[in-house]
């Protein structure tokens, strides 16, 4: 600990300077953060009409739809891809961490049941974590997790897609933190394919609506064909989702953990400012000790 009332004055100035950075980040990730919401709240609609286009295409083609090499499950899986949703900077708590932790371990039991993992990841954060870790990369994206558009969804989706269509893949699981609160990330592990029955056989609403009577739908072109268009602007709009939130927790956990620096920074300076008057009071105490023996000399 620093001795003299200068070296504490120079902790206090380089406190409060990053005290200012943490303040100014803070401001800077909350204004971002209203962004990410409003295109979070735009989103998830579009997302459910499409799940639900989906669903009434499949129900429609009826045993077409399982010949659609998306929608079959092959028949044996022995190769998983795994897609870790990560940001490319970091300052934002346990964010990035968390889905790196959750991804090895999802690789972990995949091995234990004797399957291999292909490690796709988006965000520098995750890309660097997974190779310092020694996994073998099949698909990196970065440089746009701040602000994702829906190309780089569709890009992803891309490779993904024709991977499990080549048979490289025999299903594909997606790993983000889906946005709840600035303050509140879960870590969401979905199966993105095949589509789930959920997609296929519909909610529990859903299906309480398929037994009652039904209107009459004309569909041009048919619905396997309808469908055939549907299943992969679905499969797009899932990673589309997943980079959206994962953006709006991002700079929620970054808020929040910057917000926490700069209380901590000035807690820091309270505590340095007590210390420095301490020093101040000591060093008065002794010049007036030094005074006083000088006196007592001297007479």
């Amino acid at each position: 600990m620093p001795q003299s009332q200068r070296d504490v004055r120079n902790r206090i100035g380089a406190v409060k300077n990053i005290q200012k950075i943490t303040r100014a980040m803070e401001m800077v990730a909350a204004a971002r953060l209203r962004r990410a919401e409003q295109r979070i709240a735009k989103l998830r609609p579009y997302a459910e009409a499409i799940r639900r286009m989906t669903y009434q295409a499949a129900r429609a083609a009826g045993a077409e739809a399982s010949s659609f090499p998306l929608l079959s499950e092959h028949e044996r899986v022995e190769n998983v891809g795994l897609l870790l949703v990560t940001g490319d900077r970091g300052l934002a708590g346990a964010f990035n961490s968390q889905i790196i932790r959750a991804g090895v371990r999802a690789g972990s039991e995949l091995a234990d049941e004797g399957l291999q993992t292909a490690w796709y990841a988006t965000g520098r954060r995750g890309v660097s974590s997974l190779t310092f870790r020694g996994r073998e990369l099949s698909g990196s994206y970065t440089g746009f997790t701040d602000k994702p558009a829906y190309a780089d969804a569709r890009n992803i989706a891309d490779d993904l897609m024709s991977g499990y269509i080549d048979g490289k893949l025999d299903r594909v699981e997606i790993l983000y933190n889906s946005y709840v609160s600035p303050l509140t990330q879960n870590v969401t592990r979905e199966t993105l394919l095949p589509l789930s029955d959920s997609v296929l056989e519909g909610d529990e609403e859903e299906q309480q609506e398929a037994r009652g009577p039904q209107p009459l739908v004309e569909y041009e072109p048919g619905p396997a064909e309808i469908l055939q268009r549907l299943v992969p602007d679905y499969v797009e709009i899932s990673i589309y989702r997943a980079l959206i939130e994962s953006t709006a927790g991002f700079f929620g956990a970054q808020m929040t953990a910057m917000r926490n620096a700069s209380e901590n920074a000035g807690t820091l300076i309270e505590d340095y400012t007590l210390q420095m008057n301490r020093a101040r009071q000591a060093e008065i105490t002794q010049e007036i000790m030094e005074v006083v023996a000088g006196a007592e000399g001297l007479g």
